[in-house]
């Protein structure tokens, strides 16, 4: 026997030479089948091309005879390499026993096979357009068996989604659009559609109970760290699939089938697959990526019908159920009391094939298992809690698009559970047999997706950034608040005009998810008293979380679950809480799922205690605190209308007193403006327009809600101080006076944050040491200041003598060169206020104005207007001279009149 060494040499040269006869062969396959029997350029295929070469007519006997004889080979070279891996037997332990090559394979992954369908495949893909490599990907999904598939699949799932580190990107589904680029668009959505070929490569695989090792450690969070634990997570997706390493292996591995490998590669690729720069600007409704989680969710989570049977290739039929794998080591429950119950289920899990009925639905339930575990599960209880800390780090952001895509799917459930009949709804209906598709429908909000999203929004709510683009969590959040919006039957409009009533039908689901009513509000609360309402976009956030609240009977609904939960227990024990959620971890959720609770006292608490914990501190929505942030909410609506209004009425009266050359650019702007910049500025009257709709009809949903009267809300308007001054001006933001003077309080600071208010504050230092402004120009400004420095300094002694005359001569010197009003100014300082300025400069000249734009276009629109008329440059010169020495001397005529009068 020869050692490994040679062995590995012999090996690889009888692998090189047969993959050269391979290509010959394929090569000459193709000749046989085109026209003149003479190849044609550019790389073969492999198998492919061979498989789907010739024409019609007389070449078909070749063909056929051809794509035989290429089968047959790739059959023997399949078996040559199983069989030379297993021509050294010493090199294995004497007590291992494969019954297959796929179970050597498994445990031996380093001395896998390797597969020329594959290297041809790899090859093809760099050397073919997109088009041409579909094509032949579809060819050979036909025409392979599922024992050479199989080699291929991890690659080519790789290859469409990307590498779950980030860094292959794949098909980049999340960036194609039909509209950019309509081919390869309508081809790959048409190759992974849910009846395409790839999903029946899938099923073709699934037939075989293939199994694929997925990495545990690119999972969520929680979940990567309950199995590194040997904790097993409670979600059923995880049980009998977790493969422990040999002795002295780190890694852990999930044994999946094709579908719950392929799925997991999808919705995965949502979060490792990192935008390109270009994708910034891109709709993601209109991406490829969320049509397809659009076309999977109404094909395996149907509104109407049932799910339809997989599509197989295969004589069998359709694909079984997946066969559960023994763990190695048992597994304690995740996030779950140790009781010797729960660990007699988990040592004694009975397998996925025990109900023959869930066959119907258990692609329905694994998909949405992966959606919500890859997407929602990035947040556990214990987590949560620890992100309350103001020093925690996050672990997980999500982005727009995630929170997007999520928004989808939450709809697309909401309107597949409303999707039962009526009669099916009905506790009594529960007892009686139904559907597993119908039991599905009833328990797949509550027992996948309701503490995993709680969770989710918790995050989002705190942790997201105060702008606008916090809007796509809020539509996710009322979305889901509204299952009525997507139930069949429409509700009724009332005569008026006025919002629909919420039914009496919808009062187990608020119930039920009263957290997510109550709690989040008082989040949205938080966030919304510390944006700036003067903007429309977070205007426009408030106003539509407080129309989705003040839905006729929908507050009354949250008040009466509110009140289940505060009922006192008389005889439900405390222990019992933690018990109504905890299921029974089998195989299928079916098994698992607990009784209906009749009890709705009972419902309301074990949902706010599974949520929150035992020992949670509930504050009612409709309590005294929640009221006290709502009347701060409402003052600060009042107070933003009005700074819109103010800011409105400031825009208009500037706009109408800018001078005409103002178009071009050059007016100057005024350095003390009353208001910092907003989105008003650059959306005009309109904007100010929808900003105060959106806020008076938020203030009005507001006080239908929780009954504030309009006297309430005038007294804490003026104790706010929101009310307008005898000069129209707006008042100084909230301040006490301390030792030295003003102390700004947290409301005042929160007013100069949002722009509500500000100090009057005005340049007192030296005009001529001003920073350069935008409409100066910089090197001509330096210039003139060195040049009136010169003259000031040189001639200050005579310019002092003649400001200092009383007659006209001494008054005319004085207004150029005496700065005005300097001995009206005050120093503005909270710490000493109403100090006059103490510093007196004498007269000196100012060139400063000559190095404005406007100026200098000014003169040269004077020039060009005399040239009109005949004028040369020099007499017009003259002409402007005389008349600004005419215009002075009126000016100081009326200036020194007015200084009698103040005397």
């Amino acid at each position: 026997m020869a050692p490994p060494a040679a062995c590995a040499s012999s090996y690889s040269s009888i692998s090189s030479a047969l993959s050269t006869f391979f290509r010959r062969s394929a090569s000459f396959c193709r000749a046989a089948s085109s026209p003149g029997g003479v190849p044609g350029p550019g790389p073969v295929p492999g198998a492919a091309i061979c498989a789907a070469g010739g024409k019609a007519g007389g070449r078909d006997a070749t063909r056929s005879l051809m794509t035989t004889f290429q089968r047959r080979i790739a059959e023997w070279w399949s078996q040559f390499l199983t069989r030379a891996t297993l021509w050294t037997p010493q090199w294995f332990p004497k007590t291992t026993v494969f019954n297959s090559p796929q179970e050597h394979a498994m445990a031996f992954p380093h001395m896998q096979q390797p597969s020329f369908l594959l290297a041809s495949l790899k090859s093809d893909s760099i050397n073919k357009p997109f088009a041409q490599r579909c094509q032949d990907l579809v060819k050979v999904i036909e025409d392979f068996p599922a024992k050479e598939l199989h080699a291929i699949f991890p690659w080519l799932v790789e290859s469409i989604f990307g590498s779950l580190d980030g860094i292959l990107v794949g098909w980049n589904l999340r960036c194609l659009q039909g509209r950019v680029s309509p081919v390869e668009y309508s081809i790959a959505m048409e190759f992974l559609d849910p009846g395409g070929p790839m999903m029946k490569l899938v099923y073709k695989l699934q037939a075989e109970d293939y199994k694929f090792d997925f990495p545990v450690s690119y999972l969520p969070g929680p979940v990567k760290a309950s199995i590194q634990e040997r904790v097993l997570p409670d979600s059923p997706l995880y049980h009998n699939k977790v493969q422990f390493p040999p002795t002295g292996g780190l890694s852990l591995n999930l044994a999946l089938n094709p579908f719950e490998y392929y799925m997991f590669f999808f919705a995965l690729s949502l979060i490792t697959q990192k935008p390109l720069p270009g994708a910034l600007h891109i709709r993601t409704s209109d991406c490829a990526y969320f049509i397809l989680v659009d076309r999977y969710l109404s094909w395996f989570l149907p509104t109407e019908g049932s799910v339809l049977p997989p599509l197989s290739s295969s004589p069998g039929g359709p694909s079984p159920s997946p066969a559960p794998r023994t763990p190695a080591m048992p597994f304690a429950s995740y996030g779950l009391h140790h009781t010797s119950l729960l660990k007699r289920h988990i040592s004694h899990q009975t397998s996925v094939n025990a109900d023959p009925a869930s066959h119907e639905i258990w692609r329905s339930e694994t998909l949405l298992q992966v959606f919500v575990e890859m997407w929602l599960h990035h947040y556990s209880l214990e987590m949560y809690q620890k992100m309350q800390s103001p020093h925690a780090k996050e672990s997980f952001t999500p982005t727009e698009e995630h929170v997007l895509v999520v928004r989808l799917l939450l709809k697309h459930l909401h309107a597949f559970s409303n999707s039962l009949k009526p009669e099916q709804v009905s506790p009594s209906a529960h007892s009686h047999a139904t559907s597993p598709l119908e039991e599905f429908k009833r328990a797949a909000i509550p027992r996948f997706v309701q503490q995993k999203l709680y969770l989710f929004l918790q995050h989002c709510f705190g942790h997201w950034p105060l702008d606008a683009s916090f809007r796509a969590v809020l539509e996710m959040w009322l979305s889901y608040l509204q299952p009525w919006r997507y139930a069949p039957e429409k509700q009724a409009q009332s005569s008026d005009g006025q919002a629909r009533c919420v039914s009496e039908r919808w009062a187990p689901f608020v119930q039920e998810n009263l957290l997510l009513y109550t709690k989040l509000f008082v989040g949205f609360l938080s966030r919304a008293l510390r944006t700036d309402l003067v903007s429309p976009k977070n205007a426009l956030m408030v106003f539509r979380v407080a129309k989705v609240f003040a839905q006729p009977n929908l507050a009354e609904m949250i008040q009466k679950g509110e009140q289940l939960f505060l009922e006192p227990e008389l005889v439900i024990p405390h222990r019992q809480h933690r018990l109504f959620t905890a299921p029974t971890f089998t195989g299928s959720f079916l098994s698992s799922w607990p009784p209906a609770v009749t009890d709705t006292s009972f419902k309301v608490k074990s949902h706010v205690y599974s949520l929150e914990g035992q020992d949670c501190k509930y504050t009612p929505m409709f309590g005294p605190e929640v009221r006290t942030l709502v009347l701060r909410l409402a003052q600060l609506i009042t107070q933003a209308k009005q700074t819109a209004k103010s800011i409105s009425d400031q825009c208009g009266e500037s706009t109408a007193g800018r001078p005409f050359l103002s178009w071009l650019g050059f007016y100057s702007s005024d350095t003390n403006s009353s208001y910092p910049a907003n989105d008003l500025d650059e959306m005009g009257q309109d904007s100010v327009r929808k900003t105060d709709e959106y806020l008076e009809k938020a203030l009005e949903y507001l006080c239908q809600m929780f009954r504030l009267n309009e006297a309430q809300l005038t007294q804490l308007t003026l104790a706010l101080g929101t009310t307008q001054d005898e000069n129209g001006k707006k008042q100084l933001p909230d301040c006490i006076v301390g030792e030295d003077g003003l102390i700004l309080t947290p409301l005042g600071r929160y007013q100069i944050i949002n722009g509500l208010r500000k100090f009057d504050i005005e340049y007192q230092g030296d005009s001529e040491l001003q920073p350069i402004r935008s409409y100066e120009i910089a090197s001509l400004v330096r210039l003139l200041f060195r040049l009136s420095s010169t003259i000031n300094h040189r001639f200050a002694g005579q310019m002092a003598a003649l400001c200092s005359r009383a007659d006209f001569l001494g008054s005319f010197c004085r207004y150029h060169l005496m700065e005005p009003g300097l001995t009206s100014r005050h120093l503005l300082s909270p710490v000493e206020p109403g100090r006059s300025v103490s510093r007196v400069r004498g007269p000196r000249l100012s060139l400063r104005f000559l190095g404005s734009y406007r100026t200098l276009l000014s003169l040269l629109l004077a020039f060009f207007v005399a040239s009109l008329f005949c004028i040369g440059p020099l007499p017009c010169a003259l002409f402007l001279v005389l008349g600004y020495f005419l215009y002075a001397m009126a000016m100081t005529l009326l200036t020194e009149r007015g200084k009698l009068h103040q005397l």
